[in-house]
This record gives C-alpha cells, structure tokens and sequence, in this order.
C-alpha cells in the first residue's frame, strides 16, 4: 500500500498505486474541467500530487495542453525568473562492477578502455575547467571500491576545491555517485559537497532488475533508499531523476513525483534537483534494445509537467540534448544546463571531443563561451552563482526561501556578479559586450533599495579586479 512517509521502497514507490494512477489518468484526461482544476491548482505554485499531473501527461486537447505550455513558462519565471544555472561534470574514472545493460561501463564491457584519475591528473582537468569559466562541477564515478573507494572521492574532492587558477577556483562540487551508507554520505557532507546526485533510472522494479542484472546497484531498495540515507547523513539537497526511454514515460513520471512526495514528506524537503537525461546511443549501447525511446514532443511535455508539478525544483538537462532542442527545453522549464562538457575521464585536458572512455554521446558540443552568448542572446542571464551552498541556505532552509519567492532576491544578484565575473575573465569580446548589456538591463528587475545599491557596487569593484561577492 502507498505510504509516502514509509522508510521501505517498495511502500513509497507502490508499483500498484501507479497502475491505478495511469488507468485514472487514462479515463480523465479527456475530461475538460478535471483538466481545468488542476491546472488552476498549479497555477497557485504549490505544486500537484503524481495523479494529477499523471492526468495533464495524457491530456492529448490542443488546447489545454497549449495552457500546460503556458503555466509552465510561467512558473519558470515565478521561481527562476531568466536565469540559468550553468556547470560541467567531471568524470574521475569509468571502472565500475555493475552490469547495466545501458550503460557502456557496465563490467562485461571488454572494448571500453578502463581509466581512473590520479590526484594530479584530477587537477590539470580542474585548472582546464577554470580557464574556460566553470565554477560549479558534478563529479562523476563509476562504482568500484577497488579502484573508485569512498576515500578516492574525498580526496578528489578536496584537490578540487584546494585548485586556484588565475585568482579563480571551483565553488561548488556535486557528487553523482553510487548508492551509500549513512556514514558514507556523512562523510561526504564533511567533504563540503554542494548536491548529492543519484539517477534511479527506472521506478518499475521488474523493469529495474531486467536493466541491472549484476552488481551492487541490481538491489532495487538499496538504491531506492539513497536518499534517505543521504537526508540521514546531512546531505539536505539531494538531486534525483531517471533515464528516460528505459522504460514507459507514465509509469517513471508518476514513479518520480512519488519519489518528490516521499522526501517531502518525511523530510519536509522535496529534491533540490530533478535530472532529465533520456537514453542515447553509447559505446557498446544502441537505442535498437530501447523502444521506448522518447519522440522529443513527448519529452518536452514531460518537461513542462514536471515544472507544473514541482514548481521550487531546479530541472537539469545535459548535453546529451541538441542545442536546439535545449533552447526548447529552457523555454518550458529547466533551470539549470552543462555547457562545454566532457563525458570521458580526462575529457578536459584532451584536444579530442570524444574518445572511448566517454559514458555518452555529446549532443551539443559548443564551448561555454558560445553557450553564454546563446543565452544572453536569448534574454537570459547565465548564471555561475554557488551563493547559497556557501551561506548555509540548503535544504529547508532554501525550500523555505524559493517556494516563498524571496529567494529571487538572492539569486538574481548573484547571478549578475557571477556572469559578470566570467565576462571580465573569460569571455570573447563578442560575448562581453553581449553580457554587459544584459547586466544593464536586469539591474531594472531588482527593487529599488539596499539590494539594488549593493549590487551595483559590487558590479564596480569585479569590474575593478575584485571578485566573489555573494548575498
């Protein structure tokens, strides 16, 4: 029986209460004003339960699906304004003992040269990522306690964060790493992580132990549980999503936001991230073993529910997508995009785009510098501002700040001193005029006052050299 608040996958992730979540979504998506009532509900930002936006995934009315479009739009711009938060993952080392089937580090991968980081090779790529403007990572690894143990992350992590290149360093390290122990993710938080990441890639369990026949990661609980786990630990952001394409779309988005409900339940803190990669052609892994592989219409609208049914969540999409398709994406509620990545381990200081230790396929390639004019041209501020993980305002603490809306008056600030630092330090002069524009033109969007004042000083004193200012 479905029990958000039960510590037991199995309860918080009832396989029989999405059965009857898609068959009631099946009956009443054609059903206007039911249709009508949710969205009203969302309208008011407090989000919806897995049943209704269940329902708005299988309304198929032209017209009603144009307004899901447009409350999302909407809602985007309520919590995030035009802002969009800008990182790059880093991959440490692909040896990994599991066996998923979709994932080309699985063990019985004989083709995929195997590579694992030293500590100092972990720091040419972090000076490699600062000279082109990164502030914020996602540190990737695969799992191996031979060769990835929890004292190589920790001592990864802590090279990361000693880096300093040209006055500048990283300030913020998310970790997307295997499924823990309590004492592990205390660990973790000790080490001064920002998000603790973890995909769950698919919410049906027989889909789940079909696509992970071997290894750690094939006990459904175990990895279903991470979160708790993470929230035990003291890691109060926590990031979750799924691989979509493994398997149906309406079962993994009702899977999802029962995953959204449980945490907020037991925790009072929903996820702080919702990742939404879809499956993609891989070494050793082709979409032919995959029908369910997403039409972009579908994804798109998976998108704009979700941003209705989470509004506080910032929704992450990688570069797995096109550019074109991401702008698309952007305009229907993601937050947050990587931008010049790598997926290979030592990606960063190689001159090749991709090599055979790549975890996937790069969509969109473009450097960061393009991928900041492409948003400032676009009317949006690239954001690179880790403000709130440094001053404490995680968790609750931030939940609290975002669905109240007053975290705009955080975020909006820093992010104009963090796009302004990289327009002084690392842009082309093309993106820099660009940027400077934008600069202007936003400071109108912060109330006149002492916020106001105090981030046009700021402004000032980075343009003068100084750097890392944060409300």
């Amino acid at each position: 029986m479905y029990n958000p608040l039960s510590t037991h996958a199995d309860e918080f992730i009832d396989h029989a209460e999405i059965l009857e979540t898609l068959e009631e979504a099946a009956r009443e998506s054609g059903n206007r004003q039911r249709v009508r009532d949710i969205l009203e509900k969302a309208a008011r930002c407090k989000g919806l339960t897995h049943r209704e936006a269940a329902i708005l995934m299988d309304c198929n009315d032209p017209e009603l699906e144009a307004e899901i479009f447009k409350l999302a739009r909407e809602i985007k711009q309520r919590f995030y304004g035009n802002r969009i938060v800008l990182f790059a993952p880093l991959y440490l080392s692909n040896w990994c003992i599991n066996g998923c089937v979709y994932c080309p580090y699985h063990a019985k991968n004989k083709t995929l040269p195997r590579k694992k980081l030293s500590q100092e090779e972990i720091a040419e790529e972090v000076r490699a990522l600062i000279r082109i403007g990164h502030k914020r990572l996602a540190v990737e690894a695969g799992e191996d306690p031979v060769h990835n143990p929890l004292e190589y992350i920790l001592d990864s992590i802590k090279t990361i964060y000693s880096i300093k290149e040209g006055g500048n360093s990283i300030r913020r390290v998310n970790v997307n790493i295997a499924a823990t122990t309590v004492e592990a993710y205390r660990r973790l938080r000790q080490a001064g992580i920002g998000t603790y990441i973890l995909f769950q890639e698919t919410y049906n369990r027989a889909e789940y132990q079909r696509l992970h026949p071997t290894g750690p990661k094939s006990d459904y609980a175990w990895h279903t549980e991470a979160m708790d786990r993470a929230q035990e630990g003291g890691c109060d952001d926590v990031g979750i999503g799924v691989l979509f394409g493994l398997g149906g779309y309406r079962y993994e988005l009702a899977g999802l936001l029962m995953h959204a409900e449980h945490l907020e339940a037991r925790f009072g803190v929903g996820p702080h991230t919702i990742s939404m990669p879809r499956i993609c052609p891989a070494d050793d892994v082709s979409l032919d073993s995959f029908p369910d592989a997403l039409p972009d219409a579908i994804f798109r609208k998976l998108v704009a529910v979700l941003r209705v049914a989470v509004p506080y969540t910032g929704m992450i999409i990688s570069t797995r997508e096109s550019a074109r398709m991401r702008a698309q994406l952007i305009d229907c509620g993601v937050s947050q995009i990587s931008g010049g990545s790598r997926t290979s381990v030592g990606g960063y200081t190689t001159e090749e785009r991709h090599d055979e230790t790549a975890q996937f396929d790069v969509s969109d390639t473009r450097p960061l510098d393009e991928v900041v004019r492409w948003l400032l041209e676009t009317g949006h501020i690239p954001s690179f501002c880790t403000a709130c993980y440094r001053e404490g305002r995680t968790g609750d603490r931030f939940m609290s700040l975002c669905k109240s809306g007053k975290i705009s008056l955080c975020c909006t600030p820093n992010a104009l001193m963090t796009l302004k630092e990289y327009l002084m330090d690392y842009a082309s002069p093309e993106t820099r005029t660009t940027g400077e524009r934008l600069i202007a033109e936003s400071l109108s969007d912060i109330p006149e006052g002492r916020v106001r004042e105090k981030t046009v000083e700021r402004l000032q004193r980075i343009e003068a050299g100084e750097r890392d200012f944060r409300f």
